[in-house]
């Protein structure tokens, strides 16, 4: 049997609606109420919800032979698993952003950035040459610079909808990113013909969406 561990929240929803179009028994997931385990009805794998970075914990240690999650998640923390393949969904991108006018590019002396995502925070502006102070945040970001904590945020934007109502501006874009499919090591020697016919399912729905959508 294989299990697979799906990142909660948006990803999900894009998740089980590749399962479904691979033709799996997802019934439970689609009508799932408080549960978090599922059995699948017609393929020998099962399915349990988690939070992202929790995702990658389970992988690493065996529990679930498969994960998806997103690549800013992967991005953050190095661990011990393949990635292997691009799902396609959950495409949203990094980005620095700040209030209008304030480009922390552009300020002279110490330069404060509150994130999420610290270590991706740090690396993109030690590569710029730019010795930053990172502040992590769990919460609403975008608070950060307009209440004078930070000089500018990175974070994750789809639309930009959250940052435009708080009255901030993109001033880069540092990398997209979409969901990945990781798998235990172990995992894959020991189960690799049932983890490959996995992969070749989403693949095809990933690509058939690819050249509906005319990106193909």
């Amino acid at each position: 049997m294989l299990s697979i561990a799906l990142t909660k929240g948006r990803l999900e929803k894009q998740s089980v609606a590749m399962f479904e179009e691979c033709g799996y028994g997802i019934e439970q997931l689609k009508d799932k109420g408080r549960q978090l385990v599922f059995q699948d009805s017609i393929k020998d794998q099962r399915y349990f919800l988690v939070k992202a970075a929790d995702c990658v914990t389970y992988v690493e240690h065996g529990v679930a032979d498969v994960g998806f999650v997103g690549k800013d998640t992967l991005m953050e923390a190095d661990g011990r698993y393949y990635e292997l393949l691009d799902l396609g969904i959950g495409k949203c991108g990094f980005i620095v952003a700040g209030l209008p006018g304030k480009s922390p590019f552009e300020k002279l002396g110490h330069v404060k950035i509150g994130s999420k995502y610290p270590h991706v925070a740090r690396d993109f502006f030690k590569k710029r040459n730019m010795d930053v102070e990172v502040i992590k945040i769990e919460g609403s970001v975008e608070l950060a610079p307009i209440l004078g904590l930070c000089d500018g945020i990175v974070d994750i934007m789809e639309t930009g909808t959250t940052l435009r109502e708080n009255g901030l501006v993109v001033y880069e874009r540092i990398c997209d990113i979409s969901a990945r499919v990781i798998v235990n090591r172990a995992s894959f020697k020991l189960k690799q013909k049932e983890i490959m016919a996995l992969l070749n399912d989403l693949t095809k729905v990933r690509d058939r969406h690819a050249e509906t959508n005319g990106s193909k």
